[in-house]
């Protein structure tokens, strides 16, 4: 299911027109993103958390030359599944 899939599909779920639908999945994905960005995490009771975890820095090779390159620490991006979320997969 990609992006338009789903405003489509909740749309027609919960009656209201797809560009409200689209205005409001772009508001809370510009709203998780900024507090991914800050350092916050978001936490939605039975689905899961959005936060950032650090990266630590590495030793890696380059794969055309099989040359060493140091790779830095980073912050990236993480989803941790909810119980409920869990459950509803199995």
């Amino acid at each position: 299911m990609n992006k338009t899939d789903l405003i489509n599909s909740i749309a027609e779920k919960s009656g209201m027109t797809k560009k409200d639908v689209e205005t409001v999945l772009n508001n809370f994905l510009g709203e998780v993103t900024d507090a991914l960005s800050t350092g916050n995490k978001v936490q939605l009771i039975g689905f899961g958390t959005f936060e950032t975890r650090k990266r630590s820095g590495r030793v890696g090779r380059n794969p055309q030359t099989g040359a060493q390159i140091s790779i830095p620490e980073s912050k990236v991006p993480a989803f941790k599944a909810g119980n409920k979320l869990k459950e509803a997969v199995k």
